[in-house]
C-alpha cells in the first residue's frame, strides 16, 4: 500500500495519539511506547473503566480519559493518530471509522478478523490517503532481529528450514474474550500468538505456497484452539515449522533456523515484554540500569554446527523502532509505515489456511 501523500500535522507540537483500549495491549504496551516516542504525545485514552481510568491518570496524568470510541472519533481534527488495542472483534469497524475521518491508524494484530476485511481496510486507507499500519512488535524481538541479520548476512548459508515457537503452560484457561467461542471474537492461540509466527516468516522468507496445519482444543473447559502447528513451504524454497500452544509444560527452543553451512538455536523469551509489564520504559524509567532489549547472557544462542558452535550475542531488542517509524511516516509524506498493512493480509490469508487445513486433514495451496 502506498504511504500517505499528505501532510498531516496541522499544529505545533508532536503529533497527538488518541488510544482506544486500556486492557494489557493498551496500558503495558502501546502507551509506554507511545510516551517515549519523540515526536508523539498520549492526548487521549478511551476506556470507561473506573480502574483503569485511575490507573491511567497515575501513569500518564497527561491523557485525558474519554468514555467510547464514538466520542473519541467525534473531533478528528483534535488528533492525528488513532491507535486500536481493543479486543480483536472491534479493530475492523473501529479502523474503519477512523480512517473514514481522516485519521492515520495504527491496529494492535491481527488487523482483522478475516483477509477480506483486512484487504478492504488496506483500500480505504488508500482512497482516503491516510497512513495504515499494523502493530507487530515482535519483528523487533532480539532474537528476530539476530536470526534476521543472520540471514541477511549469509551466515547460515542458504536456509532450509526455520523453526519458531510462542509456546506457554497456561493448563487452566482464563476468563477473557480471547478465551470465547464465537468467532467474532477471534480468540484462540492460532490468532494470538500465531500472527506473529506467521508474520516473522514471512517477514524473513517471502510468500508461502502450501500450508499445513494442526489445531487443537486440549485443556479441560476450553472452547477455542490452545495448540497448534504450522508447516509452511515458501516460495523461495525454505520449509517454516511453527508451533504455538497453552498446553507445554516443557517448552522447545525459540528459534531454530538451519541452512546449509550453519544453524542458530535461541530459546528463551524476548525480555522486552515482561519489562513492559513490570512497569519499565524503554526510557529508563523503573529500569535498574539496563540497557532496553538486553538479553540475559545465559539466554544467548548457539551459532554453528556441532562440530564448531560458539554462542552469539543476542541483538537487542527495540520495541521502541515502531512507533518511531510511526513518527517518521507521520512526519514526512511518503514514508512507508514501519510494517505494511497488506502484510497482515498475508498473514491472515495463511492462517485461514491453516484452519482448513486442519479442519480437512489436507495441505492447501495458495495462489
Amino acid at each position: 500500500m502506498s504511504p500517505s501523500s499528505r501532510p498531516l500535522r496541522h499544529h505545533d507540537g508532536p503529533f497527538r495519539v488518541g488510544l482506544i483500549g486500556y486492557g494489557l495491549a493498551g496500558s503495558a504496551f502501546h502507551a509506554p511506547l507511545i510516551a517515549t516516542t519523540p515526536g508523539l504525545r498520549l492526548d487521549a485514552v478511551v476506556t470507561a473503566n473506573p480502574d483503569r481510568r485511575a490507573q491511567l491518570h497515575r501513569e500518564h496524568p497527561g491523557a485525558r480519559a474519554v468514555d467510547t470510541p464514538e466520542q473519541l472519533l467525534a473531533d478528528p481534527d483534535a488528533l492525528d493518530l488513532i491507535v486500536i488495542a481493543s479486543p480483536n472483534r472491534t479493530h475492523a469497524p473501529l479502523a474503519r471509522a477512523a480512517l473514514r475521518a481522516g485519521l492515520a491508524t495504527v491496529v494492535d494484530k491481527p488487523l482483522a478478523a478475516t483477509a477480506a476485511d483486512a484487504l478492504e481496510l488496506c483500500t480505504l486507507a488508500r482512497e482516503q490517503d491516510v497512513l495504515l499500519s499494523v502493530f507487530q512488535n515482535r519483528r523487533w524481538d532480539g532474537d528476530f532481529l539476530t536470526a534476521a541479520r543472520l540471514v541477511r548476512e549469509g551466515a547460515l548459508g542458504r536456509v532450509h528450514r526455520f523453526e519458531s515457537r510462542f509456546e506457554r503452560f497456561r493448563p487452566k484457561p482464563k476468563a477473557g474474550w480471547r478465551e470465547l467461542a464465537d468467532p467474532a471474537e477471534v480468540g484462540g492461540t492460532l490468532y494470538d500468538l500465531g500472527s506473529h509466527l506467521v508474520d516473522q516468516a514471512l517477514t524473513l522468507f517471502g510468500p508461502v505456497e502450501t500450508v499445513y496445519a494442526e489445531i487443537d482444543v486440549r485443556r479441560d473447559g476450553a472452547v477455542v484452539d490452545d495448540d497448534a502447528f504450522l508447516a509452511l513451504t515458501h516460495a523461495s524454497g525454505t520449509r517454516s515449522h511453527l508451533w504455538t500452544s497453552a498446553i507445554t509444560p516443557l517448552v522447545g527452543p525459540r528459534l531454530r533456523v538451519l541452512g546449509d553451512t550453519a544453524g542458530y538455536v535461541k530459546s528463551g523469551m524476548d525480555p522486552q515484554e515482561a519489562d513492559l509489564r513490570a512497569g519499565h520504559r524503554p526510557d529508563g524509567t523503573g529500569r535498574d540500569g539496563a540497557p532496553w532489549g538486553a538479553d540475559q547472557p545465559s539466554r544467548y544462542g548457539t551459532l554453528g554446527t556441532d562440530e564448531s558452535a560458539t554462542t552469539l550475542a543476542t541483538d537487542p531488542g527495540d520495541y521502541p523502532a515502531f512507533y518511531a517509524g510511526v513518527a517518521a511516516a507521520l512526519a514526512t509524506p511518503g514514508t512507508p509505515p514501519p510494517v505494511d498493512p497488506q502484510d497482515a493480509v498475508a498473514t491472515l490469508t495463511v492462517l485461514e489456511a491453516a484452519r482448513t487445513s486442519a479442519a480437512t486433514g489436507t495441505t492447501v495451496r495458495l495462489d
